[in-house]
């Protein structure tokens, strides 16, 4: 073997054994690095992977052997030559900057610009061979920077196949290395880029699950507020105004409505900082309770039936919200005489009905919280609907389907 050849053969061996390990090597601090941005809190989904295209320039330095053969002047046609490598150059480039936006990588024209540059790459290798095979490699990470999914393993082994074609036919086996590295340069980087896009793209998802679960924690803390308060002000307004009538003919009754208006406050501030820690559930038996004393208060005939099995912890708390929002909005805005709530359940479904004799607009009057009541049964497979009552007054109808429940009916019937 010619000594020329031999150490041709040695430089081109050491020039791909380098850039595989450069590549590997690059991998590794990308990845070091994203676990770093990670742990120190700093990492943002735009950091995640490189940035852009500068990441691909350096490998440039692959084609420094024929630039070098170029100025020294051991290349034919230089001028045809330096404009291949000037049009190589600017290919790559133009190809590599819009392969780290998804748009522009899928576009056409990046397609285009890929296809160019394999034209360019085959007719330098072609007319020239030696250290001009070097541009095969970079082909291949241009390639691999652009393609991804089914196309990207069809598209790696033909231009493997072709690189050994074209090396074996210009070099023989000495250029055997050439169809190796740009098989590995097309893998590797689309494997890098693919692991920085998901890396990404699942740290965006994270963040706006994240984003998610505050906004739905902040709409169930203003709907627990509204309804904790909305019913809590009206006990307070009914018992101080029940207070001032007996204040000046009944001083005892009118401590009487003292205490229960301090109690009612201990026990909204209790409510209310369960509700910030989101551990609140409500009981349906207290809120009928709580129902009852607000209408009696409030000078309403109360009537509560309750039949059925008995309700599972979920079920309960959500009809428990019901009838608190609608007791409050009976004494707030309906007028009645007379308010109804009755709970009956089979074996497959719960149902709660609230009616009442009053002008018709009481659950309807305008910052009811019945539509975020509504949402709520819906999501538990319920539903909650609200209109005038066919004889006059207004009346709620809740169901809910029975997740759980018990043996042995229950029967309860209370009246002021």
């Amino acid at each position: 073997m010619p000594v020329k050849s031999f150490w041709q053969k040695h430089a081109r061996l050491a020039a791909l054994k380098h850039s595989s390990a450069a590549l590997k090597h690059s991998s590794k601090e990308q990845l070091a690095e994203m676990r770093a941005k990670e742990k120190s809190g700093r990492s943002r989904p735009e950091d995640l992977g490189p940035p852009n295209g500068f990441a691909m320039l350096p490998w440039l330095l692959m084609g420094m052997g024929s630039f070098s053969h170029l100025i020294q002047g051991k290349t034919d046609n230089p001028w045809l030559a330096g404009l291949g490598l000037l049009a190589f150059n600017s290919l790559y480039i133009n190809v590599v900057f819009r392969a780290f936006s998804k748009q522009a990588r899928e576009a056409r024209a990046t397609k285009v610009s890929l296809l160019a540059l394999a034209v360019v790459t085959f007719a330098l290798a072609i007319g020239y061979g030696g250290s001009w095979l070097m541009f095969f490699p970079l082909l291949g990470l241009a390639t691999g920077s652009v393609l991804r999914g089914r196309e990207l393993a069809p598209a790696g082994f033909l231009l493997s196949i072709a690189a050994a074609v074209v090396g074996g036919f210009k070099d023989g086996w000495d250029a055997a290395g050439i169809a190796y590295g740009t098989f590995l340069s097309v893998m590797v980087t689309a494997a890098i880029l693919a692991l920085a896009e998901t890396v990404k793209e699942l740290r965006t998802t994270r963040e706006e699950l994240a984003r998610t679960a505050v906004e739905r924690e902040r709409l169930r803390f203003s709907r627990d507020l509204h309804d904790l308060l909305g019913h809590t002000l009206s006990v307070i307004v009914v018992k101080a105004e029940a207070t001032r009538r007996l204040a000046r003919r009944d001083l005892d009754a009118a401590l009487g409505q003292v205490s229960d208006i301090e109690s009612v406050g201990r026990q909204a501030l209790t409510e209310i900082r369960e509700a910030v820690t989101g551990y609140r559930e409500g009981s349906l038996a207290t809120e009928l309770d709580r129902a009852r004393d607000l209408l009696d208060a409030a000078g309403i005939d109360a009537v509560v039936r309750q039949s059925g099995p008995p309700l599972a912890p979920q079920t309960a708390a959500l009809l428990g919200w019901v009838v608190r929002e609608c007791a409050t909005n009976v004494v707030r805005h309906s007028g009645a005489a007379r308010c109804e709530i009755e709970v009956t359940g089979t074996a497959e479904r719960t149902r709660l009905l609230i009616t009442d004799d009053g002008r018709g607009v009481g659950s309807a009057a305008p910052g009811s919280g019945l539509k975020g009541l509504a949402e709520r049964l819906a999501a538990a497979g319920g539903s909650l609907e609200s209109g005038p009552a066919p004889r006059g007054g207004f009346r709620v109808s809740a169901e809910l389907p029975v997740t759980e429940f018990h043996t042995g009916p229950v029967v309860e019937e209370r009246t002021p």
